[in-house]
């Protein structure tokens, strides 16, 4: 093991130290007392490594290199939209810096009016009437947007409403968020073509039902074509439509989901409108509604201490920097990258539903996994485990469910040519060494940090703290 390859813990030495305090500092002026009551005194050591100024700082630069990131290389995650972060937004996030959360909201009238002219873009944008910013991520707006959903129906005397319909290909917060909510699940299977079968949706449909949960272009990447007719029938039997908008990227200045005929809908502005995610964080939900349910939005828009309001401030310039006119172009250039990959490997990899895609798309493991007598055939976790040799990300594995070896791929819409000719012909390579020899699958990666960790064990049981 390297030295920098150490934990902190176990670079420390006794008595090392990058710092000296002296009894008297700011230009000989005494230190100021500060006594703690006993109370609140530790009684042990606090248990911190002692090290040297350069080994702490080489220590977290090396760490931080082993993190992979949009700015470090090509991240194709299917279904999370791993955008590039335009710099300039990060620049202009920062004029929000200085604002503390408790100052009087007389003096934040700028935040404010931002927020009021997101508002006003997201709408045109999207279709909705209005937006509030209230959730902090994605679930949160769906579970806010579910809310509106379940109180929308209470304020009309209509209290049967108790199931929500969700395709079989949704995102897996789709029935958490429904469940937390209170809700039933039903769930409406998708034909051969990848889209909502309207035929198994109509049995559904009922005085029970309180909407129908969707994402277009769905989560293979398909746009369901059909939206209108699913519409009226939801809006037939009294029910509403709600929009998740984490594939919202392709239609950017396109379609509007307030034009299929959704009620609802939440936005990852952490996703489509360019702010980096992961991590936990940071994030924005906002969720927008159509006219009939603007009086169930209350007030305020915002949550406390001015919200993510850097968040929302990149998203606004990613918006101006684009503008009316040139919004469209990150749509189209994301369905041409992700249609480009698709049919420059579609030989090499199962395609199950071999149609034009939108900003993502879906194999179904290798054609040819190298499976014969006495070895084991190459799945998708090792193509996403060789990839890393690569010095690319791993798209989404096996999700959706729909099929067993799926491998979800979004390239987005900044990366050039060049990187999709390199990351193909790196997928071409792993293919062709699945069918030779796929023990050299089964081992990688091979030249990263970490080989293949144990991840049940990780999550099920994780070691939180040094001793």
């Amino acid at each position: 093991m390297r030295y920098y390859d150490k934990l902190i813990f176990e670079l420390s030495k006794p008595g090392r130290k990058g710092w000296s305090l002296k009894d008297s500092f700011c230009g000989g002026a005494a230190a100021p007392a500060a006594p703690v009551p006993s109370g609140l005194c530790r009684q042990t050591p606090l248990g911190l490594p002692e090290v040297s100024e350069v080994d702490v700082v080489r220590h977290y630069t090396n760490l931080s290199q082993m993190n992979f990131g949009v700015d470090t290389g090509f991240y194709p995650l299917g279904s999370c939209t791993m955008k590039y972060n335009p710099k300039i937004n990060e620049e202009i996030s920062t004029l929000f810096d200085d604002i503390h959360p408790l100052q009087p909201e007389s003096t934040v009238g700028g935040v404010k009016e931002v927020y009021e002219k997101m508002d006003s873009c997201l709408a045109a944008i999207t279709g909705m009437k209005h937006f509030t910013f209230l959730p902090c991520a994605g679930a949160h707006g769906e579970l806010t947007g579910l809310m509106l959903m379940k109180e929308y129906h209470i304020s009309r005397g209509d209290t049967a409403r108790t199931k929500v319909i969700v395709p079989d290909s949704a995102h897996g917060t789709n029935p958490a968020s429904a469940a937390v909510c209170g809700f039933e699940i039903i769930v409406v299977k998708s034909g051969a073509n990848g889209l909502v079968d309207v035929e198994s949706l109509k049995p559904l449909l009922g005085p029970d039902i309180a909407g129908i949960m969707m994402t277009n272009p769905n989560t293979l990447g398909l746009f369901e074509r059909e939206i209108r007719e699913i519409a009226a029938l939801v809006h037939g039997c009294g029910g509403l439509l709600y929009y998740d908008g984490a594939n919202m990227n392709p239609l950017l200045g396109m379609v509007r989901p307030g034009d299929m005929g959704f009620d609802i809908m939440h936005l990852n502005l952490h996703k489509t409108f360019s702010t980096p995610h992961g991590g936990g964080g940071p994030g924005s939900g906002p969720v927008g509604v159509a006219e009939a349910l603007v009086p169930l939005l209350g007030k305020p828009h915002v949550s406390g201490f001015h919200g993510n309001a850097a968040v929302i401030l990149k998203a606004y310039a990613y918006i101006l920097t684009l503008g009316r006119e040139h919004i469209s172009m990150a749509g189209k250039l994301a369905t041409l990258n992700a249609n480009y990959i698709k049919e420059s490997l579609k030989d090499v990899y199962k395609l199950p539903i071999p149609t034009v895609c939108k900003h993502e798309f879906v194999f179904d493991g290798l054609l040819n996994d190298g499976a014969r007598e006495g070895v084991a055939g190459a799945t998708t976790l090792d193509v996403a485990k060789r990839l890393l040799d690569f010095g690319f990300h791993a798209p989404t594995i096996y999700f959706p469910l729909l099929f067993h070896q799926a491998l979800m791929i979004e390239p987005t819409e900044t990366e050039s040519k060049e990187i999709l000719d390199e990351f193909i012909e790196v997928m071409r390579k792993i293919a062709a060494e699945a069918a030779e020899d796929p023990d050299i699958l089964h081992q990688a990666p091979h030249d990263t940090p970490i080989g293949r960790p144990d991840e049940t064990a990780a999550a099920r049981n994780p070691i939180l703290q040094y001793r």
